[in-house]
Order: structure tokens, then C-alpha cells, then sequence
């Protein structure tokens, strides 16, 4: 059986616990506890240490679905949760300030797997701020990352469907970057 360990990343209120709860065959596993932070995102809650949640595919396809906490004071977690992880998926609130020096932040912290091609962006909470606008996302993410073909969304991370999309795009993403890998092997 094939084994896929998504990562999902983002700052603290993108919708990352909310996205594994809408993908997740499981109950979710969650570490959350009263957010200290509320003048930042004001949620009552906050994950301290990983969601976890699982998909399947197809009789030969898993996904596992990790979800890291946004805040850096655990940071820590990041590197601990992408050790496995053959994807990430950063979700990106769109109504925080400055989201896309946040989204910068984020890919920063992950440099092995935005090298493997191996990231989608979900851009949420479009429908309270519809700016910066999708395109905005890519052209920075083009900018920062050249050579590097990293899709952008919009997202609801309530909707399963969109989710899914999301999830789709990354394994083809990182199928293909594979397969390219393997055949250049091949090669030299």
C-alpha cells in the first residue's frame, strides 16, 4: 500500500486542525488547549503539538494527515512533524496581517520540501478579505522560489471537497516531482 504523510502548516487560525477534521476517515487526534493568544486569532482554542488524521485513497493509497501548530513559539514541532512528511500543505489566512510575508515565513521553514516540489498553498478566509488575490500568492511564491512550480488555491477548509482538490494537487505534485527525479537517474 502506498503511504503519503501530508504536512499541513500555516500561522495560528488558517484552518489547518479544521482541514484534517474535514479530509479525516478517524476521529482526529488533537493536542489543543486555551489560546494564550487570543489578541492575535481570537479562537478559544489552539494546537500545541499535532492534529492527525488519515484518508484513504483507494485500496492502495494512505494518506496520512499531520497537522503542526501555527504558533513559533513550537516551531520545534515543524521540524519533528516534516522528517516523514512527503508533502505540505500551507494553509494561509487571508484576513491576518500581512499574509503574504506570512506565507514567505512559511515556505522559509520547509526548504526541503518546497525544493522537492512537494507544496500546495491554500489561501483561506478569501470570503472576509478578498485581498491579496490568488495570483498575487503565485507571483510572490514564483519570486522567492524560481524554477519551482507551487500551486495556489483558495480554500475553505470546512469544505471536504475543497480540501480534496488541495490534497489531489499536491500528490500529483509530488508523484511527478518524483518520477522526473527517478528518471534523471536514470539518465546520468
Amino acid at each position: 500500500m502506498a503511504e503519503h504523510v501530508i504536512l499541513f502548516a500555516g500561522p495560528m487560525g488558517a484552518g489547518k486542525t479544521t482541514a484534517i477534521r474535514s479530509l479525516s476517515e478517524i476521529d482526529v487526534v488533537s493536542t489543543e488547549a486555551l489560546n494564550t493568544e487570543r489578541h492575535v486569532v481570537d479562537k478559544e482554542t489552539t494546537t500545541v503539538g499535532l492534529d492527525y488524521g488519515e484518508l484513504t485513497l483507494g485500496p492502495d493509497e494512505k494518506v496520512r494527515l499531520y497537522g503542526a501548530p501555527g504558533q513559533r513559539r513550537f516551531a520545534f514541532m515543524w521540524d519533528v512533524l516534516s522528517q516523514r512528511a512527503r508533502g505540505l500543505m500551507l494553509l494561509v489566512n487571508n484576513d491576518a496581517p500581512e499574509p503574504l510575508e506570512s506565507t514567505r515565513r512559511f515556505l522559509a521553514q520547509f526548504p526541503a520540501l518546497v525544493e522537492a516540489g512537494a507544496v500546495v498553498v491554500g489561501v483561506t478566509r478569501t470570503d472576509v478579505a478578498r485581498a491579496p488575490l490568488v495570483h498575487e500568492y503565485a507571483r510572490a511564491i514564483a519570486e522567492w522560489h524560481p524554477g519551482r512550480t507551487i500551486p495556489v488555491f483558495t480554500a475553505d477548509p470546512r469544505s471536504a471537497t475543497h480540501m480534496r482538490t488541495l490534497l489531489m494537487a499536491l500528490i500529483a505534485n509530488v508523484e511527478a516531482a518524483a518520477l522526473v527525479s527517478e528518471q534523471q537517474q536514470e539518465v546520468a
